[in-house]
């Protein structure tokens, strides 16, 4: 099936302008923002349901500025999404059998440096699968607002390819999620293809693709008969045999053709 258009270069975005003018249109990528997972994903350390454990504060989460994939929780216990690379003091867990610690980093660091600073000392960085863990986790951040293992992927193509370029508007500063709810991207053709985050149910004009289609070249070849007999050229029974004899030649010699004729002329 046909798909909205993914972009891999600079090529395939210039190509695009020639096709639309003065227009916004999809392209393939959205932002998906349920895709939230742990950075601890050994299963068996949830039983059923404790992945989708959430204690998000009341608005959250929101993708303010259209960046905040990754999750702290606040000194009172709720969660809220936040951009991955700000600064916060962070929350490990030690998993020994049926045994967990949570382990308190006083050091403030991007998202990813905390993840790879527990994977490093302890586990990883701490999974809350229930208001118990909740507790001990707020317990031990002593007040602090602390990143946990909480994160999701940012933007994604409909056709799964995993595509990194990316061609944002940076005079709007995109993807801004400028009107709360922007999970989508539509090329501006204004201002040569470049992308904007717009919400989902705003109707534009979109672009797909499919397999490219190779031409097929055709050459036109003219036949001249001699009419050594006088015949009719006219007659529907003499034509019908002479392009019957002709096509009977081809066939023979391995090619395809479609006839027309063109009689009176020289």
């Amino acid at each position: 099936m046909d798909n909205v258009k993914t972009l891999n270069n600079m090529a395939d975005s210039s190509k695009m302008v020639y096709f639309i003018y003065s227009y916004l249109a999809w392209i393939g990528l959205y932002d998906d923002m349920d895709s939230w997972e742990w950075s601890l994903s050994e299963k068996s350390f949830y039983k059923p349901g404790e992945t989708e454990f959430r204690h998000w504060k009341t608005g959250e989460p929101n993708n303010k500025s259209g960046k905040e994939h990754c999750t702290e929780m606040y000194d009172t216990g709720l969660w809220n999404d936040n951009d991955c690379e700000t600064s916060r003091r962070a929350v490990c867990v030690d998993v020994r059998g049926p045994n967990l610690t949570f382990i308190f980093n006083n050091i403030s660091m991007k998202w990813t440096q905390a993840q790879s600073y527990c994977r490093q000392h302890h586990t990883d960085l701490a999974s809350i699968r229930n208001m118990t863990e909740n507790q001990k986790v707020r317990d031990v951040a002593a007040g602090h607002s602390v990143w946990i293992g909480l994160f999701r992927e940012s933007w994604k193509w409909s056709d799964g390819s995993n595509s990194s370029f990316r061609y944002w508007s940076q005079k709007t500063k995109e993807p801004n999620n400028n009107l709360g709810a922007e999970a989508c991207v539509a090329a501006d053709f204004e201002v040569s293809g470049k992308w904007e985050d717009w919400p989902c149910h705003y109707r534009r004009a979109f672009i797909c693709y499919g397999p490219e289609v190779v031409p097929v070249s055709k050459k036109v070849v003219k036949v001249k008969f001699e009419n050594k007999n006088n015949l009719d050229l006219n007659d529907p029974a003499v034509k019908k045999a002479m392009l019957k004899q002709v096509h009977l030649e081809m066939l023979y010699a391995k090619f395809q053709a479609d006839w027309t004729h063109d009689l009176g002329r020289d």
